[in-house]
């Protein structure tokens, strides 16, 4: 029996009663610009420490393009869901299929090429098989939210090629605790008619700390500025809502950590329901369920081989119902898998520097109903990585390497009894291997320069190969393809960053990346299915599809402090734009951002801040031949806040005005059959208050 087989057969549904297995990602480390030694009479530059995943050397100068939201600019920016709350950021959109399923998209590249996942650990769901599905993961207890743009196949395998984005919560407490402290949070008002709250309780002592949270999120149908809503290509009633877009959202976590000495160790459980409809199909709402166990520690030794081991071991059973308006089920999603990560730093081996890992991974997936449009299917994962760094006169160079094993085995078609549709059960396996090199190289106190190149691999996914059926969310009949072969890119990623003080800076970055086999979704003409009634119609079809495809763009953020005193004003920019091209039909890659600009002011003066928006996106014109322009825009947001500090409490008081102007918007990154069905919210009022203790 070799290790995949027996690790796979572990994976099974469980009840909560009998929940005994583990996972969490290892822990984040801060980096940032610290205070460095200046040459000559230079004053001492610094920058404001940010959040790093995949940094598990916690150097304070990092290579990867990255973006960090928390404390009170989380709290400003929260929504009802990650894509929308991170939408906006250098270089992220996302998916945008009606308020409630929002996934990341990061330069242009979504579904299984952005991996999410909550605490570094992967979130086991059936958010990248389709546009409709939600990421169970809610921002209201979430602490921190990192954005890894760029490939990192090297930490996270192959569903990392187009970058990472990592929700941090502390359900795992990683921090020492003597004494009790928490949070309470609630949030009114917006355009979903938002009534939601949630509530954090950690205490500690003698080296154990506990740890329990609870949220609940409900909302309306979307208020959106007066559109006319298409469906099937056919014009519905003039309306101010976005159909069937309310949503019921709760959940919870009990979880806690013991320290001895510089080491920790511990374990947490959390679950997540939620109702939400449908946009696409006015009668249909899904019910989705996860439970998650979690466990994962660091232990220190510092005179020791290895003074550094951190691991990681998570199990998680998704459940997905899509239920019609009679209350039927239609169609079940169903997902169990482990994960265990293990990273530790070696000893200094000469000028060498470095961490190796290995990580496994078994998932049992499985739809069944009348829109199973992939057969049941099993995936494992086997890889090994390392990265080592190491000083040289042009600065601090780093490699990497990562090998990989997948293994993907269809069962095919489920019932003999029905129509074949699948086929018999059949195996593909797959041998991969993603690499780095990157610098980053001091040109002066207050100029950095970071450079990085990557070639990586990514194993089709079980839909890209044995999809077969109507993808109602799409409106498509989707067929994947069994021969498919490992999809292969190269990337280089060159940005120049400067720093002046603690409330200026610039980074300015262009990246290109070329794929060999990239696989794309191809129309291939139309395809005849049952329409319920007796009768057929026809549907555009669509094929998975190895293809040349190249894709570059660049990025630019910045800030500068316009005034000192008698209060602060700031001024910010942000500039995003990629291209990307099928290489071989010369057609742009589907649901690609615009050109975005972002401007705003940021003013305080003592407990008071407040901030301007304008949020400009240009007409995506550069679309496929089967996709339609996209019409520019220029939102207008207005916040303002206010702390209070009581004895012993801390709180934040705020309202929100998004889209003053009530703009009719559409997003590009929206997949065709949902972007005029769901324009982008109209004007909006949000008022809310976090405490602090």
């Amino acid at each position: 029996m070799n290790i995949f087989t027996a690790w796979a057969r572990r994976v099974r549904p469980f009840p909560v009663a009998t929940l005994l297995c583990i996972t969490a990602g290892p822990p984040s480390v801060v980096s940032g610009w610290a205070q460095t030694p200046p040459s000559g009479d230079a004053s001492p530059t610094h920058l404001d420490r940010v959040t790093v995943t995949g940094n598990p050397l916690g150097r304070l100068e990092t290579t990867a393009p990255v973006s960090e939201l928390s404390g009170d600019a989380l709290t400003l920016r929260r929504g009802s869901s990650l894509g929308e709350t991170l939408s906006g950021l250098p270089g992220v959109a996302s998916t945008y299929f009606g308020p409630n399923a929002n996934r990341p998209t990061i330069r242009g590249l979504d579904g299984d090429r952005v991996k999410v996942m909550n605490n570094a650990g992967a979130s086991l769901d059936a958010s990248s098989l389709s546009f409709d599905h939600a990421v169970p993961i809610d921002p209201l207890v979430v602490e921190r939210i990192e954005v890894l743009r760029g490939p990192a196949a090297l930490f996270y395998g192959g569903s990392a090629v187009g970058g990472v984005v990592n929700a941090l919560d502390n359900r795992i407490p990683t921090r020492r605790l003597e004494g009790s402290s928490g949070s309470a949070e609630l949030r009114l008002g917006g355009a979903a008619t938002e009534r939601s709250g949630a509530a954090v309780v950690e205490t500690g002592a003698n080296g154990l700390v506990l740890h329990a949270d609870a949220f609940s999120r409900k909302t309306s149908d979307l208020r959106v500025p007066f559109h006319i809503p298409i469906a099937d290509n056919q014009a519905l009633p003039g309306s101010e809502r976005v159909r069937n877009s309310a949503a019921q959202t709760s959940g919870g976590a009990l979880g806690s950590s013991v320290f001895f000495g510089p080491s920790h160790f511990g374990m947490a459980f959390d679950t997540y329901d939620s109702s939400y409809g449908v946009v696409a199909e006015p009668n249909v709402v899904i019910r989705m369920k996860r439970q998650h166990l979690a466990a994962a520690g660091e232990f220190k030794q510092p005179e020791g081989l290895l003074p550094t081991i951190r691991f990681a071991f998570n199990r998680t059973v998704y459940r997905h119902e899509e239920v019609d308006g009679s209350g039927a089920i239609g169609t079940t999603f169903l997902t169990a898998g482990n994960e265990l990560r293990l990273e530790a730093q070696h000893q200094p081996l000469g000028p060498l520097q470095g961490v190796v890992g290995l990580q496994l991974e078994a998932s049992d997936f499985s739809a069944l109903g009348d829109e199973a449009f992939v057969p049941s299917t099993r995936t494992g994962k086997q890889a090994v990585f390392a990265l080592e760094e190491a000083a040289w006169p042009l600065g601090r160079l780093s490699a990497g390497l990562r090998l990989e094993r997948v293994q993907v085995d269809s069962r095919g078609d489920a019932d003999p009894a029905l129509a074949p549709r699948f086929g018999g059960p059949l195996q593909r396996r797959f041998s991969l291997s993603s690499a780095s090199l990157s610098n980053v190289a001091v040109l002066w106190p207050q100029w950095r320069m970071t450079t990085s190149f990557s070639a990586t691999e990514r194993a089709p996914t079980s839909f890209e190969l044995f999809a077969n059926g109507l993808h109602a969310a799409t409106g498509t009949f989707e067929v994947g393809n069994p021969a498919l072969g490992n999809e292969r890119g190269r990337n280089v990623d060159v940005a120049l960053q400067w720093l002046d003080g603690e409330s200026s800076h610039l980074r300015a970055g262009v990246f290109a990346s070329q794929f060999d086999r990239f696989i794309a979704l191809q129309a291939t003409g139309v395809q005849s299915v049952d329409d319920g009634a007796g009768g057929f119609h026809d549907v555009p079809r669509y094929a998975f599809q190895s293809v040349r495809a190249r894709l570059h763009g660049i990025e630019l953020e910045g800030q500068h402090r316009l005034l000192a005193r008698p209060w602060t004003l700031d001024g910010t920019a942000k500039l995003d734009l990629t291209r990307a091209s099928n290489a071989d039909t010369g057609q742009p890659l589907p649901r690609l951002p615009p050109l975005r600009i972002n401007l705003g002011l940021n003013a305080a003066q003592g407990p008071w801040s407040s901030r301007i928006d304008i949020d400009h996106a240009a007409r995506q014109a550069r679309v496929p031949v089967d996709d339609t322009p996209t019409a520019g825009y220029t939102l207008v947001n207005l916040s303002l806040a206010r702390r209070v500090n009581w004895p012993g409490f801390d709180a934040l008081w705020f309202v929100r005005v998004d889209n003053l102007t009530n703009r009719l918007a559409y997003s590009a990154a929206s997949v065709q059959t949902i972007r005029g069905l769901s324009p982008l919210p109209g004007r909006a009022f949000k008022a809310g208050v976090r405490v602090t203790f």
